[in-house]
C-alpha cells in the first residue's frame, strides 16, 4: 500500500517531516523518500530502499542536508518517489499512494503524444511519474489532478510540494485516507493520524473523496470540494491501520475490539483462553475475550527487536520463514489449553498453518481460529494490500477451484455468509490448516463495527461489491 506525510511551517520543518513520515512506516516496506523546498536551495530529495532496513536508520544521517519550511515524505510499496518536475505549472515534487491498473495503456497514450518516461523502476513505468505527466496536461493543478482521476483505473491519492504550499488530493472515491492537522504556525497532511500527537498537531478534518486542498503555514484553502460517492477501504480497520489512527473519525483499535466483542458474544465454542496474533489480531482478541467472557493471554508473542514485517523479503519462502521466526510461542500458556487465536485475515494460509502446527507441538489441546473479517474471495483491484500476483494465491480460490473445477465459479454463493457453499469452504479452510474450528466475522458485523453506511465502505475483497465512477454515467468532475 503506502502512506505519506507533508508539512509546511513558519520555521524549519525537517524534524516534523522526518518523524511524521516515519509514523507511516507500517503501511509499506519497499521504498521511502523525502523532499524539502527552500527558496534559496530549491528542492532537495532523497530516496532509499527499505527492504533490508528501516526508515529512520536510512534517513537519519541525512537530515542535516535538508533545509526548508515545507516538505513531503512517502513510504511506498510501489515505485521510487518523490518525483521532481519542472513544467509549465512551475517546479514541484509529487508523491502518490496509488494502484493504477491501466498503467501500460495510459503510458502508450502519452508516448503517442511524444511524452517520455525517465524514472524507470526495474524497467517498468514509474506510476508516480505517469501521474505527474497527466497533471502537466492540465492548465492548472486542479485540472491536471482531475485528469488523473478520469484516466486511471484503480485508486490514487497524492501530495504535491509546490513553491507556494502543499497540495493534497484524495482519491476520487476516497479509498485511501488523507487527514489534515494543525498546530501553531504549521499545517500537516498525512495518511495516518498516528503521525500527529507526538508532533503536537491536532486533527482538523479528513479530506473528502476527490477533494483538493492547498495548505500554507497559517491557513488552508479548498481548491475542489468533495465528490458525492465514497468507498473507503474496510481493510484499513481490519489490518493496515495503526491501532491509534482514526479514519473518518473512527478509531482503528475501537473497531477491532467491537468486532471481536460481537463475535465473542455470538460464539458458543468452549475455550480456556484467547490470544491475538500480533499485531493486528490483538484488538480483535481483546474484544473477543470480553464478549466470550474468557481470559486474554499472550500465548504467542512477536519478537520485535530484529524481525521485520513478514512480507518484506521479495522471495515467498523467505517471507514465510520470517513470519515463523518473528512469532514466539509461550509453551507455559499453551500446554493442555483449548486456545482461541484471533487474526486479521487468511490470505494464502501458509503462515497460519505453520503457527497451528507449532501450537499443537507446544501442547495445546485444541486450536480454534477467529478471523476479524470475512473470507477473502476476491483479489483487490484498488489497493495493493497483499503481495499476491494472482487470485489463485488466495486459499479460498484454490478451494473453490478444487470444488468446482473453476476458481471463478459461484463466487457470489461462496461469498454469502452461511450459504451451503460458504460453510463447505470454511470447513475446508479449517481442515487444510489443521484447526479444531475456524470462524470468520460476518460482513454485516464488520460494517456495524466500523459504523459507516455499507455504501460508503469498499468490501470488494469479501463480496465483490464496489462502486466505480463509470457505473451510472454520473458527471463527477
Amino acid at each position: 500500500m503506502g502512506g505519506f506525510f507533508g508539512t509546511i511551517s513558519n520555521k524549519n520543518c525537517v524534524n516534523d517531516l522526518f518523524y511524521g513520515t516515519d509514523y507511516n512506516s507500517h503501511l509499506g516496506t519497499k521504498r521511502a523518500g523525502l523532499v524539502t523546498f527552500d527558496e534559496e536551495q530549491g528542492f532537495n530529495r532523497s530516496i532509499h530502499s527499505l527492504e533490508r532496513n528501516y526508515f529512520r536508520s536510512r534517513f537519519e544521517d541525512e537530515l542535516d542536508h535538508f533545509v526548508g519550511r515545507q516538505g513531503i515524505g512517502v513510504i511506498s510499496d510501489t515505485d521510487p518517489q518523490p518525483i521532481i518536475v519542472n513544467s509549465h505549472l512551475g517546479r514541484y515534487a509529487v508523491v502518490t499512494v496509488a494502484k493504477i491498473n491501466n498503467l501500460s495503456e495510459i503510458a502508450e497514450d502519452l508516448k503517442a503524444l511524444r511524452m517520455h518516461f525517465s524514472e524507470m523502476s526495474a524497467n517498468n513505468i514509474n506510476q508516480t511519474e505517469l501521474v505527474a505527466l497527466l497533471i502537466n496536461m492540465g492548465n492548472t493543478f486542479v485540472e491536471g489532478i482531475n485528469l488523473v482521476y478520469k484516466k486511471i483505473e484503480g485508486s490514487c491519492s497524492m501530495m504535491i510540494l509546490t513553491e507556494n504550499g502543499i497540495i493534497a488530493a484524495r482519491d476520487f472515491l476516497g479509498r485511501t485516507p488523507i487527514v489534515i492537522g494543525k498546530k501553531e504556525g504549521a499545517y500537516a497532511v498525512t495518511s495516518e493520524t498516528t503521525s500527529f500527537p507526538n508532533l503536537d498537531f491536532k486533527v482538523v478534518r479528513d479530506l473528502g473523496p476527490g477533494e483538493i486542498v492547498r495548505i500554507h503555514a497559517d491557513h488552508m484553502e479548498v481548491l475542489q470540494h468533495p465528490f458525492k460517492r465514497k468507498q473507503i477501504c474496510s481493510f484499513l480497520w481490519v489490518y493496515y491501520g495503526f491501532p491509534s489512527s482514526d479514519y473518518e473519525g473512527i478509531n482503528v483499535e475501537t473497531v477491532r475490539e467491537r468486532n471481536g466483542q460481537r463475535m465473542g458474544e455470538q460464539d458458543d465454542t468452549e475455550v480456556d483462553c484467547v490470544c491475538g496474533i500480533p499485531d493486528s489480531g490483538v484488538g480483535m482478541a481483546l474484544g473477543y475475550a470480553e464478549g466470550r467472557r474468557v481470559p486474554y493471554q499472550r500465548a504467542v508473542l512477536k519478537y520485535t527487536p530484529t524481525w521485520p514485517r513478514s512480507f518484506t523479503p521479495g522471495n515467498q519462502s523467505r517471507r514465510d520463514l520470517v513470519a515463523k521466526m518473528k512469532l514466539v510461542p509461550n509453551g507455559a500458556l499453551l500446554k493442555n489449553k483449548r486456545v482461541a487465536f484471533c487474526d486479521d485475515s487468511i490470505v494464502r494460509g501458509t503462515q497460519l498453518r505453520d503457527n497451528v502446527r507449532t501450537f499443537f507441538e507446544y501442547g495445546a489441546k485444541e486450536v480454534h481460529c477467529r478471523i476479524s473479517c470475512p473470507p477473502l474471495v476476491y483479489g483487490c483491484p484498488y489497493i495493493g494490500f497483499t503481495s499476491s500476483k494472482s487470485d489463485l494465491e488466495l486459499i479460498t480460490r484454490r478451494i473453490i477451484k478444487d470444488f468446482e473445477g473453476d476458481d471463478k465459479a459461484k463466487l457470489d454463493k461462496y461469498a454469502t455468509t452461511d450459504s451451503p457453499e460458504y460453510k463447505r469452504m470454511v470447513a475446508e479452510i479449517g481442515r487444510r490448516l489443521g484447526l479444531t474450528t475456524v470462524k470468520f466475522v460476518k460482513l454485516e458485523d464488520l460494517i456495524e463495527a466500523i459504523g459507516l453506511p455499507k455504501c460508503d465502505v469498499c468490501t470488494h475483497c469479501f463480496d465483490g461489491s464496489s462502486y466505480c465512477h463509470e457505473q451510472d454515467g454520473e458527471e463527477w468532475f
